[in-house]
């Protein structure tokens, strides 16, 4: 049975979420990866029904939106041409990155097998998160199917017209944009139909929140592959009236050298913004010349969205992402250790820009185990702290590891099944986690509508945002000097002033204050719970004072003449 047409169910309606874009925390996650590990108690581990059941420990590590990999049909689950070198069993497509239903929620999610069961759980599912105020966007991959290359068996689109739904090229063989075998013809006004019909589908049944794009740069493609800067399908997704209300985010990149950060679409479009990843990675590793980076990307990214008129919010802001290592690897591995996914370690990104803080892999050394964690921890505060959209990888809370392997796609085992011992296991990196959502919620100033100017907003008053160096002066932005620290003026913030360092170096650094009183709320290179802390809990510093920022540590500090904000959840 290839396709079941299931009679459409009246149902109570619970009314679709709204998150406005700066409020909005992401938390990506794999469906069956939520709960197909034994510790996660599930009733029934790795299903849509499941991941209700972790609704609670969502809301209170504090998201708002969900972001779920792909949850429309996938093509064959089993890879034969890819085996496990250990066992030499077929790999499975984990991720789901091969649609061939793009209109149906994949049964392998589904606890009953009857015809259209997936469809009953999944909307159930998202029921459930919209009754908890929990917003739900899927990933969905237009870009290319699961039928592949050209010699492979037609399963949907090639037999129904080859030359319509994918580019070809003249001897016959698919333009491969994608690194999949295949690419869909987005810009054939069949194909155009097709995916707005789709989108709108998963709307109209379904209430979902929003969509994040898959290689999005093909959306942008002209019939002869030629990429353009906002084509008529991008377009239409903006102005759909159907859609008009939800969360559209374009991974604005493909494999054939199309890279729009920055630049994706129109007013609507935010972006998986790729060099937020990147800079901050370099800032933290120690990189020369990257504290100009770290600073566009800590405010929003201006260079990249400010001169089209867009705001802060247009930026996806990551330090991991499902393709990639997880936080913990990220400190943990200075090279890609793919061997499992039975291609000798060829796939998968070779450059990460990591550090593995002075040995390879895990480590029994408590020296190089509390390094990691405090840089876990900066990385963490930095995205909390961000103008933009923060996103985090689930389990990135918790020290998760996928054993430095940064492209699991073909893992259906516990190397990508969050291991929910690890919440009690690593407790003190989890409070430090949801405490800095807390913190940024409590502080709107990160929640920012518009980019900083450097200038004051009224008259006598202090400029929005200042950066210094260490040593409390105008920072020389061409030097090799890496520490640095901003001040945000407490006009921009309900009225308390922010001072946040930066350390990124091996080494401690000595800052100055500047003038006021302040308190360390924030401080990466202590241990729990005197990393994060209440207002009562804070040690007082007075302007002038000298603070020692420990090594790859991040403190930040709010004023004293400010109204408290931010108790501790305990």
């Amino acid at each position: 049975m290839r396709c079941v047409v299931v009679e459409r169910l009246d149902r109570p309606r619970v009314s679709r979420m709204r998150v406005a874009p700066q409020d909005t925390v992401v938390y990506e996650v794999h469906v069956k990866g939520l709960t197909a590990h034994p510790s996660s108690n599930a009733t029934f581990g790795g299903t849509f029904r499941s991941a209700r059941e972790k609704i609670p420990y969502l809301l209170d590590l504090g998201v708002t939106t969900v972001e779920l990999l792909p949850v429309h049909y996938c093509g064959e689950r089993e890879m034969p041409k890819r085996k496990d070198p250990l066992t030499g069993k077929p790999l499975v497509n984990y991720w789901g990155y091969q649609p061939i239903g793009f209109f149906a929620p994949d049964a392998w999610y589904a606890v009953g097998d009857g015809p259209g069961s997936q469809i009953t759980e999944f909307r159930e599912m998202i029921d459930a998160f919209h009754e908890a105020g929990i917003e739900v966007i899927l990933d969905v991959v237009f870009n290319h199917s699961a039928e592949q290359g050209e010699k492979e068996p037609a399963l949907s689109f090639r037999g129904i017209d080859n030359l319509i739904y994918y580019y070809v090229g003249a001897d016959g063989k698919y333009r491969d944009m994608t690194g999949c075998g295949n690419t869909l013809q987005c810009s054939h006004p069949v194909m155009s139909d097709l995916i707005l019909d789709c989108l709108r589908y998963w709307v109209a049944e379904f209430d979902v929140d929003g969509f994040r794009f898959d290689l999005a740069c093909i959306l942008n493609r002209d019939r002869d592959g030629l990429l353009s800067a906002d084509s008529p399908l991008v377009q239409r997704i903006e102005e759909d009236p159907l859609l008009r209300n939800v969360k559209i985010i374009a991974e604005p990149w493909d494999l054939a050298g199309g890279y729009q950060v920055g630049g994706f679409g129109r007013g609507r479009w935010a972006e998986w913004n790729g060099r937020y990843r990147d800079d901050m990675r370099r800032f933290w590793r120690g990189d020369a010349g990257a504290k100009g980076d770290f600073a566009r990307r800590i405010t929003g990214s201006p260079d990249l969205y400010q001169h089209n008129g867009r705001t802060p919010q247009h930026s996806i802001n990551f330090i991991t992402a499902h393709d990639g290592f997880t936080l913990h690897d990220l400190v943990s591995y200075n090279r890609k250790h793919n061997e499992a996914n039975g291609e000798n370690n060829r796939d998968g990104a070779d450059e990460n820009y990591s550090w593995n803080c002075g040995e390879e892999g895990e480590t029994d050394d408590p020296i190089i185990q509390a390094l990691r964690l405090r840089l876990q921890k900066s990385y963490i505060a930095t995205l909390f702290c961000s103008l933009g959209v923060p996103m985090l990888l689930s389990g990135d809370e918790f020290n998760r590891t996928k054993l430095g392997n940064n492209n699991a796609y073909c893992q259906d085992n516990e190397l990508s099944w969050l291991d929910w011992r690890l919440v009690e296991k690593n407790a003190d990196l989890f409070r430090f986690c949801k405490e800095t959502i807390r913190f940024r919620k409590a502080n709107p100033v990160f929640s920012r509508t518009a980019f900083f100017t450097g200038q004051p907003k009224k008259t006598g008053q202090n400029p929005d945002l200042l950066w210094y160096s260490a040593a409390g002066k105008d920072v020389d932005w061409a030097s090799g000097e890496l520490a640095i620290a901003c001040r945000i003026d407490g006009s921009e913030n309900i009225g308390v002033a922010l001072y946040m360092l930066f350390n990124p170096t091996t080494e401690p650094v000595t800052f100055i204050i500047p003038p006021g009183e302040w308190r360390i709320r924030l401080n990466t290179a202590r241990t729990s719970p005197y990393d994060i802390c209440g207002v009562e809990q804070s040690k007082r510093v007075a302007g002038g004072e000298r603070v020692m920022a420990g090594q790859k540590a991040m403190i930040v500090l709010d004023s004293v003449d400010a109204p408290p904000t931010f108790p501790l959840s305990e």
